[in-house]
């Protein structure tokens, strides 16, 4: 039996709800000085998971509905007002369009940026590139600024670089709804590819078609709670009702 390597233990998280302009001021006073009167809103509810070595899990389910928050719980950018998250290795999120890229930065630079966030030297992200570029396609581009590259360019340069350096869990946001059939046809083969090497992966995305190719599992989130947790056609069917 593989080890686990993502073990969510039934979390809950919580946001304030803030309202805009002098009334989200005065709300926002009154909540510090008096938390019992603050409104918040229950992103996660109990979430409890469990996920394997080498395992591609899959996170569906209406915008607004956890998603995106549960994979920054599981990257350690939000604490869990409730339960805990342990995770075996480093994770590393990759999510939206070029996040922690920098726009005045090259395709180039921002590979080495994105390099050095998941701990490597310099010397190895050099001897990555070739292959970087070539996944990505960029060529000549590799070296123009990143804020003239489309959003399927920063895309590619993103998952080019987390794949290529082989995180031990990689946590995907969205990004590969982005781009053409080609490029969703290689992230799907080199997403493969990773979990022969090991890795764990996890993937919110809306493209259900992708995720029913490569997943094991799919969870099913509503208004911030499990709906259904099984084979990516069931949970699929259960996102449509049927």
């Amino acid at each position: 039996m593989r080890d686990s390597v993502i073990r969510v233990e039934n979390i809950s998280l919580d946001f304030p709800l803030v309202a805009s302009g002098l009334r989200g001021l005065v709300s926002t006073v009154v909540g510090v000085i008096s938390p019992s009167r603050r409104r918040n809103f229950r992103a996660l509810d109990q979430i409890d998971l469990d996920i394997k070595e080498g395992e591609v899990f899959g996170v569906i389910g209406n915008n607004g509905c956890g998603k995106s928050t549960l994979l920054r719980s599981i990257a350690g950018i939000y604490t869990p007002d409730k339960g805990r998250v342990l995770v075996s290795g480093r994770p590393f999120l990759l999510a939206g369009l070029g996040t922690g890229f920098s726009d005045q930065l090259s395709g180039r630079q921002n590979a080495h940026l994105y390099g050095s966030m998941l701990g490597h030297s310099k010397q190895v992200i050099d001897e990555a590139l070739p292959e970087i570029i070539e996944y990505s396609e960029l060529d000549e581009f590799i070296d123009r600024q990143l804020k003239t590259y489309s959003s399927g360019m920063k895309a590619r340069l993103g998952l080019a670089v987390a794949s290529t350096m082989q995180p031990d869990v990689l946590l995907i946001d969205e990004v590969l709804g982005v781009g053409d059939p080609i490029f969703k046809e290689k992230s799907k083969l080199r997403i493969q590819k990773m979990v022969e090497g090991a890795s764990t992966v996890v993937i919110v995305s809306h493209s259900f078609g992708l995720l029913s190719d490569i997943c094991s599992r799919i969870l099913l989130l509503e208004k911030g709670r499990i709906k259904c947790l099984g084979t990516p056609q069931e949970s699929i069917d259960a996102y449509y009702g049927r």
